[in-house]
């Protein structure tokens, strides 16, 4: 691959981690994507249970030992944090890895991070494993990972919660894990088809928007407390910001494959009613080769 960035879907359900026949196809693991490109350290997106994973694959492929990698995490709820203990190569004393993560009012991000991983809760705390752990407190901030153009923005959840845009190899990716609508995410009380400044900024002509999904327009009625969006929401983000394509993302725990299947095709018309953009929905194991514009 010449130019360009492959992302890699690890996990993709929010809330919790799950399991059954009928989630098979795309998966039950929490949150986890990975950015690659060539000549640059990987760039994982939140560490959900979907990370271990990941450290499976490196461990096949001999990459386990050493790796150098950067951890860009939207918020300390759970399913977002739960794979770190669980990654292989953080039991490699040669593995460095720099973990970006949303500024606590509590203290310093590897503190707060610490209270997640300690006991009685969690044997060990991350200072037990083995890797060199490097944490990076971020807000509305812009910096360089390697080659890679990085924005951090805040955006509405249920506490302190991070969007990042990503740029590397002529590609952009925007990722939006968690993003409460209207006023039911945050204290602003603009209507539910309202996209905030700092949204647009991260998905502004994105390659490739990755979007929560979690409710349809039904269930969002009864949670708009939690902080999420429904799918129509994630394609207005998409399309009111020029984003090419947009994956549906943080699936329901709730939702089957087949309720996923339906609530692509849903989107897919809603979108194309509009204009664009290209919808999918993320599942476990769905590699996307980004090129750039020609």
């Amino acid at each position: 691959m010449s130019g360009g960035a492959q992302v890699t879907f690890f996990g993709v359900r929010g809330s919790t981690p799950c399991d059954g026949p009928s989630l098979a196809r795309y998966g039950g693991n929490t949150s986890c994507v990975v950015i690659e490109a060539p000549g640059e350290d990987p760039i994982v997106l939140d560490l959900g249970t979907g990370l271990r994973n990941y450290g499976t694959e490196l461990v096949a492929q001999g990459r386990n030992v050493g790796l150098h990698a950067s951890f860009l995490v939207t918020h300390l709820h759970w399913d977002h944090v739960q794979g770190l203990p669980f990654f292989a190569p953080l039991f490699s004393p040669e593995s460095v890895v720099d973990i970006y993560g949303p500024r606590q009012e509590e203290g310093p991000l590897a503190e707060v991070f610490g209270g997640l991983m300690r006991p009685p809760y969690f044997p060990i705390a991350p200072d037990g494993l083995d890797a060199s752990l490097r944490f990076q407190d971020t807000g509305d901030d812009d910096f360089p990972i390697g080659a890679a153009k990085v924005r951090s923005r805040w955006v509405r959840h249920v506490g302190p919660t991070l969007g990042y845009r990503v740029e590397i190899g002529g590609v952009s990716i925007a990722y939006i894990s968690d993003h409460g609508q209207g006023c039911g995410g945050g204290t602003r009380a603009e209507g539910d088809d309202f996209v905030p400044h700092e949204v647009l900024e991260l998905a502004d002509g994105a390659d490739l928007l990755i979007h929560d999904s979690q409710h349809t327009q039904s269930e969002f009625e009864h949670k708009r407390h939690w902080g999420h969006c429904t799918i129509e929401y994630a394609v207005h983000v998409a399309h009111e910001a020029g984003a090419r394509k947009l994956a549906l993302f943080h699936h329901d725990p709730a939702h089957s494959d087949d309720h996923i299947d339906a609530i692509l095709r849903g989107a897919q018309d809603y979108a194309s009613h509009r204009g664009g953009p290209v919808v999918l929905a993320a599942h476990e194991g769905l590699a996307l080769a980004l090129e750039p514009p020609r």
